[in-house]
């Protein structure tokens, strides 16, 4: 699978709602992954003083991030192809 991001613009957001955006991509990966749509949450870094949101998946393709973000109702600006450089 490739890694792909979701860039977000979220300004204004609370702590709670973004947890719940959080639990809804994990919850949505999970639930297309069960339904045969290989697709899985990695992780996300909030820059607060922004807005600004980056959230890493793994996935087939870019449109099944985006199916993921549209079904989760969760707001997104691009969806690219990226590299996660953390250690091992």
């Amino acid at each position: 699978m490739t890694v792909y991001m979701a860039e977000r613009d979220l300004k204004g957001i609370g702590m709670d709602d973004l947890a719940a955006a959080q639990r809804r991509a994990i919850d949505t990966a999970r639930d297309m992954s069960a339904g045969g749509t290989r697709v899985r949450y990695i992780r996300s870094m909030f820059v607060p003083s922004e807005g600004r949101c980056e959230c890493l998946f793994d996935a087939d393709d870019a449109d099944a991030v985006r199916r993921l973000n549209d079904t989760a109702g969760l707001p997104y600006t691009r969806v690219v192809e990226a590299m996660d450089l953390t250690p091992p």
